[in-house]
């Protein structure tokens, strides 16, 4: 087993488990809706990720040959410009020269599209993908914003528009910490194809992901960190 690169199934059943957790401490809750929606994208993300980081065979084998059809005609270009400096004058062998110029620039632009085509195939499929974590962790943001930790300890009679307040401090803080296991393995998912991608481009995505992720998890620590305070305080 490496211990250098992300195990995707090992996240799966991190997620399967946390599933489990949250539905059995917290029966029929939206956020274990939630945890088992992102159990079904992470499966998918395993599958995705994998295929993107294996070589598009067909594709490549389309590209070489457009490669070594496009050497053959340059090839054909050359020799009809060397016949030009036996035939004809030197006005007309400087445009075929010119011509030949701007095939071969041409040509050059043609071979770094076919170049890199693949990378750009696979970063649009991974940004896609990227944009589906982005889109979940905010859901699991929506699901904490209520968890008032002031609340609780302070107590008080709630309005009639206030949240329903049910759960024990306890309780609370074990669905403040699921939410933040939840994010934290956001960003692993999103960090599965950074790897199996060294692409710039998803790499500043999957960046940008676990920003978003640390900062949503660093405000649930802080309720955390004040029901925690709230309990050792007489």
């Amino acid at each position: 087993m490496s211990y250098q690169t992300l195990d995707a199934a090992q996240i799966v059943e991190t997620l399967r488990k946390l599933e489990q957790r949250i539905v059995e401490r917290f029966p029929g809750s939206g956020l274990g809706s939630v945890c088992r929606e992102l159990a079904g994208v992470a499966e998918q993300a395993r599958e995705r990720s994998e295929a993107i980081a294996r070589p598009n065979l067909l594709l490549r084998a389309a590209i070489y040959v457009a490669i070594a059809a496009g050497l053959a005609g340059l090839l054909v270009v050359a020799s009809s410009v060397k016949m030009q400096f036996v035939t004809v004058e030197a006005f007309g062998v400087f445009q075929g020269v010119e011509a030949a110029m701007n095939i071969v620039i041409l040509a050059g632009a043609v071979l770094f599209f076919l170049i890199t085509i693949e990378t750009r195939i696979k970063r649009r499929r991974s940004l896609h993908d990227l944009h589906v974590f982005r889109s979940i962790a905010h859901v699991i943001d929506m699901h904490q914003l209520t968890k008032d930790p002031g609340t609780t300890l302070a107590g008080g009679a709630p309005t009639t528009s206030s949240p329903k307040r049910t759960m024990s401090r306890f309780e609370l803080i074990r669905y403040l910490d699921y939410c933040s296991e939840m994010l934290s393995l956001t960003n692993k998912l999103a960090a599965l194809y950074a790897q199996n991608l060294p692409d710039a481009v998803v790499i500043d995505a999957v960046n940008d992901i676990e920003d978003l992720t640390t900062n949503l998890s660093s405000k649930i620590w802080q309720k955390i960190t004040i029901l925690d305070s709230g309990r050792n305080t007489p």
